[in-house]
């Protein structure tokens, strides 16, 4: 041991590591060599797989130990070491873990209930646009349709007369809120006469 401490001070740490192991066994003085190899593995060769056998053995050999509170703070700071370095620096902690998917829950009741709000307020609002136009066209005897994504003058004639040809006559009818036969705005409504 006394050799092993002096090539240690020295900086010899692979003849303080060979030194130290010899001198182990699975007795409970044996405590303290684990935690001076698992420092040197830890500190000195920046060995965080060896270093966490070695304090994991001093935990088994002395639970309540000198230096138990130091080496179960080490284990959770290399255990979160060696699974940064094996998963691409992208480790979470549980804890980090559990936070995030906690705001994340908050958030999505959030946004749902924004959402929500947003829907039944524009369905609120398109209600009330629609009777306004469908006074307007039922008037006339006229139906109104309100414009969706990919919609055309030549798919509204399809969609309504089982013809392509009558395009002109919805472009007619709606004149004033058509400036541009070729670019209908989602959400217009539309007097199919």
């Amino acid at each position: 041991m006394q050799d092993a401490d002096s090539k240690s001070a020295q900086g010899d740490f692979e003849r303080a590591i060979n030194l130290y192991e010899a001198a182990l066994d699975d007795s409970p003085r044996c405590a303290e060599i684990h935690y001076k190899l698992a420092l040197l593995y830890d500190d000195k060769l920046n060995d965080p797989v060896s270093a966490l056998h070695h304090f994991r053995r001093y935990v088994a050999l002395a639970p309540n130990g000198p230096h138990a509170n130091d080496v179960k703070n080490s284990i959770k700071r290399d255990e979160i070491s060696v699974l940064t370095v094996l998963s691409g620096d992208s480790v979470v902690t549980r804890s980090e873990a559990a936070r995030l998917r906690n705001e994340n829950l908050e958030l999505h009741r959030q946004l749902e209930s924004r959402t929500g709000a947003s829907r039944s307020a524009a369905v609120d609002k398109s209600a009330a646009h629609d009777t306004s136009s469908k006074k307007t066209a039922s008037k006339k005897g006229d139906r109104s349709y309100v414009v969706q994504s990919g919609d055309t003058l030549v798919s509204i004639s399809r969609k309504f007369y089982k013809s392509r040809k009558r395009w002109k006559e919805i472009l007619d009818a709606n004149k004033k809120s058509i400036p541009d036969p070729k670019k209908l705005t989602i959400g217009q409504t539309l007097i199919i006469p």
